[in-house]
């Protein structure tokens, strides 16, 4: 990460509440037109999310704590912002001295760009202005939250515009809410939040991000990073949604990869 910091633009989105299964489910099944291409030949890595619900998973992700690969460890971050004794750091890792992912990145030259999804994002309440608050900028509108169906079109909209509007390396955020309840909407007929429409959730973002990748590998070389913060039970073993201690929450996909121009392309 030392060399990609500072060649590179960084795209980190989080696809919030999508579960483990379900994603890898869609990628064997050639459902994932644009994020297979660019996921490994297995498709996507099972990961262990460091919390189990939106605030708490994104507070441990912008110290460097993405999701945690699910074997016996350690295993060496990304990025991390500096304490004493820090046993998951190499030499690949870089390091900031910076309270904040974001905030380090600033530091070494990057436009920091925050487009929120989720209520934790929605910069309504004091609490919901400290995730948005670690980036030089944020935005956030309803028609970008959990309740609006065409949510990831407008975010990916916001999103190329920004990066249209400044020259400087960026470090662009986007938090997608669509997979998040209620997500009954993407699913014709569907009248409860089940696992076939948190599917069809997901189907609809995967379309939705084309643009963007594409914009992305066109603009500068980019490293990004994709995964979900936290998964959600639908019923399994009597429990329903997250903030809660089961495997469909724990367990989550995770993958960064390189976009440029020679990046594969969705047919």
């Amino acid at each position: 990460m030392n060399r990609v910091v500072g060649s590179h633009d960084i795209v980190f989105i989080t696809l919030d509440t999508l579960r483990y299964d379900v994603a890898q489910r869609l990628f064997e099944a050639g459902e994932l037109p644009v994020l297979g291409p660019h996921l490994p030949a297995g498709g996507w890595e099972r990961r262990h999310s460091p919390a189990s619900f939106t605030y708490a998973a994104h507070h441990a992700f912008f110290a460097g704590f993405l999701p945690t690969p699910d074997s016996q460890g350690p295993h060496p971050r990304l990025f991390a912002t500096q304490f004493e004794r820090s046993t998951s750091t190499s030499a690949h890792t870089c390091m900031f001295e910076q309270e904040s992912v974001p905030a380090g990145l600033a530091q070494r030259g990057y436009r920091t760009i925050c487009i929120g999804g989720v209520g934790f994002f929605n910069k309504k309440t004091s609490l919901g202005c400290v995730l948005p608050g670690m980036f030089e900028e944020s935005h956030w509108t309803p028609h970008m939250g959990v309740d609006h169906r065409h949510s990831t079109e407008r975010q990916v909209a916001l999103a190329l515009a920004r990066l249209r509007a400044d020259a400087r390396r960026v470090f662009l955020f986007i938090n997608i809410a669509a997979i998040h309840l209620p997500n009954r909407a993407y699913l014709p007929g569907c009248r409860a939040d089940n696992i076939d429409s948190h599917a069809a959730a997901l189907r609809y973002v995967d379309g939705a991000l084309a643009p963007l990748l594409a914009a992305c590998g066109a603009r500068a070389p980019t490293f990004a990073i994709v995964c979900s913060d936290h998964g959600c039970a639908y019923g399994e073993d009597g429990y329903r949604g997250h903030r809660l201690a089961h495997e469909t929450v724990w367990n989550v996909p995770y993958a960064h990869f390189f976009l440029d121009s020679t990046s594969p392309r969705p047919s």
